[in-house]
């Protein structure tokens, strides 16, 4: 019995994989667009039992060709907040997950999927409820449709569909991501190449760095998903975030006392870096403003309730570990 997982060349689909390798499970089907191609190498160090595009796939899927399988965890999509082409992010997002939830469910197959923060667009309270919910950009609109729509389902589901709104994800095998990568990557990137960190300004009341954000490591949203694999009798949206909002300061600040710990230099406190020069900030980017989430906190009271009561990863140990794995990389 085969186990799909979508976007598995993608950032938190191969995590994924490797978390389900990690427990013994090898016959996973791989399904993504590798029309850029570099993001195989995130699954060079993983076991699949077959890969297939995502133009392919949905049909052969929706025929029952996979036989009995025991979930889909559909993780594939556009994740580009700065995308502004509508048409291609609702087909994308929206259009496909659709034909892929309703073929789940006429199969009976289990359907994990991937949502986001973005639904909540400049909100102060991250819970789980329709009122709360006003994205900003048009790949926050594509998620809560798509939300909206399993809402509708839930009631008479004929097999588990969960929602996961992912926050601030960073962690392994974000590479091929750009801009769009973490800000703890940027750090490390950045302070590798010129010996400092550039963060955003000031902008919407909030100093230069202190934007804040529910950083989460992919470690722990990989052992989220498995947690609902684990229990298919349990469906519903729920947040995935830390539960706790820390700065990009505080990002960047332990990124680089990471990176000076490789050296054996003494770690600095963010006045003592912004004095060196390690640590600056520049303006804040007009194409963002009206668009961007200064404040995100996810309320995890559901997930709690679900019964996942392991701890996250806070921020300083998160990304200390990530530091690590980027500097064993090639």
């Amino acid at each position: 019995m085969s186990i799909i997982v979508t976007g598995a060349a993608g950032f938190i689909g191969s995590n994924l994989v490797k978390a389900l390798n990690e427990r013994g499970e090898t016959d996973i089907v791989a399904v993504d667009d590798l029309t850029e191609g570099d993001k195989f190498r995130n699954l060079v160090d993983c076991e699949i039992s077959d890969y297939l595009d995502k133009r392919d796939f949905l049909d052969r899927f929706a025929r029952g060709n996979f036989g009995v399988l025991r979930a889909v965890f559909h993780q594939g999509a556009c994740s580009s907040t700065l995308e502004g082409d509508g048409r291609f992010m609702m087909d994308n997002n929206y259009r496909y997950g659709c034909e892929l939830l309703d073929a789940c469910q006429a199969l009976g197959v289990p359907f994990l999927y991937a949502s986001s923060a973005a639904v909540y667009g400049s909100g102060r309270v991250f819970r789980e409820s329709r009122e709360l919910e006003r994205p900003l950009n048009i790949y926050g609109y594509s998620k809560f449709l798509f939300d909206q729509r399993v809402r509708r389902l839930l009631p008479h589901a004929r097999s588990q569909v969960v929602g996961l709104r992912y926050f601030n994800v960073y962690g392994p095998r974000e590479q091929h991501k750009g801009r769009m990568a973490s800000v703890a990557f940027h750090c490390f990137r950045q302070f590798r190449e010129h010996g400092k960190v550039r963060l955003f300004g000031a902008y919407d009341g909030y100093a230069g760095g202190e934007h804040c954000r529910d950083f989460v490591s992919v470690e722990d949203v990989a052992r989220v998903n498995l947690h609902f694999f684990d229990q298919p009798q349990r469906s519903g949206i729920f947040n995935l975030g830390s539960g706790v909002a820390q700065t990009f300061n505080d990002v960047a600040v332990s990124m680089v006392n990471a990176l000076r710990a490789q050296d054996d230099q003494p770690p600095l406190d963010r006045e003592a870096m912004v004095a060196q020069g390690l640590l600056e900030y520049g303006e804040f980017p007009d194409a963002l403003h009206g668009k961007y989430q200064s404040y995100t906190q996810a309320d995890i009271e559901l997930l709690r309730e679900a019964g996942y009561h392991q701890p996250f990863l806070r921020v300083k140990q998160g990304v200390e570990r990530y530091c690590r794995w980027l500097l064993e990389q090639p």
